[in-house]
């Protein structure tokens, strides 16, 4: 990324260039919002909005798009209602929520508000593209075929990210601290892609199994984030 270009177009040019080129497994199906024109035109508005600039970001890494989150507003961890009422963007997507999106937006709010959290922090995935089977949700590491498949992309999108998006710092976040954790420290024990990798409670996990510990959990995120 030269200087002349902001943050907001590197991040547009790469959702909107995804091509990935492995075959997928029988049943398995790829879930690309940016092949939306709807999705594309809201993550648009938002990457518009929060990133038009050239302010350097963390990079904060989840493991793939959801259906009821990225996966139709084309922005990761962010439902139609997220975008709506806590981002400001209007949309006329189905409200429909998403658990992990309600988790992220109770840290954001903490953190500040979308803009604070956004000038500082960029959210993408070891997979930018999602998976779905039998109409459900797929993640990149739950089919040993995908998962072998789809390891050449992740390398590649994970460079590609580091080359085109401004960052100014050598450690990440990684939104999971088991499988996707391992298989993220995994690939950057082999290809050096951060000096370190910082694991959090991923936000499904939080709302499935510690609801009741919501805002003890934000707080988690907001100190490790603040570093």
């Amino acid at each position: 990324m030269t200087t002349k270009l902001t943050q907001s177009y590197a991040i547009l040019n790469f959702y909107k260039n995804l091509q990935p080129n492995f075959a997928m497994p029988e049943g398995v199906e790829i879930m690309n919002p940016f092949a939306d024109e709807a999705s594309s035109e809201l993550a648009t508005r938002f990457y518009n909005k929060f990133y038009n600039d050239t302010h350097p970001r963390k990079f904060i890494f989840g493991i793939n798009p959801g259906r009821f989150g990225g996966g139709v507003t084309g922005v990761p961890f962010t439902d139609p209602i997220r975008l709506e009422i806590d981002c400001a963007i209007p949309n006329d997507m189905p409200k429909k929520a998403e658990l992990s999106s309600i988790f992220i937006y109770e840290v954001i709010k903490l953190y500040g508000g979308a803009t604070a959290f956004y000038n500082n922090f960029f959210i993408t995935a070891l997979s930018p593209l999602g998976f779905t089977k039998n109409g459900l949700n797929l993640n990149y590491y739950d089919d040993k075929e995908l998962l072998k498949a789809s390891e050449p992309f992740i390398i590649d999108t994970i460079r590609t990210q580091q080359r085109n998006i401004r960052s100014d710092s050598d450690t990440c976040f990684c939104l999971g601290e088991g499988t996707n954790f391992k298989i993220f420290q995994k690939l950057n024990k082999q290809h050096g892609f951060f000096k370190e990798i910082i694991p959090l409670p991923h936000p499904r996990w939080v709302m499935q199994y510690r609801r009741k510990q919501i805002p003890h959990f934000a707080e988690v995120y907001v100190e490790k984030l603040r570093g």
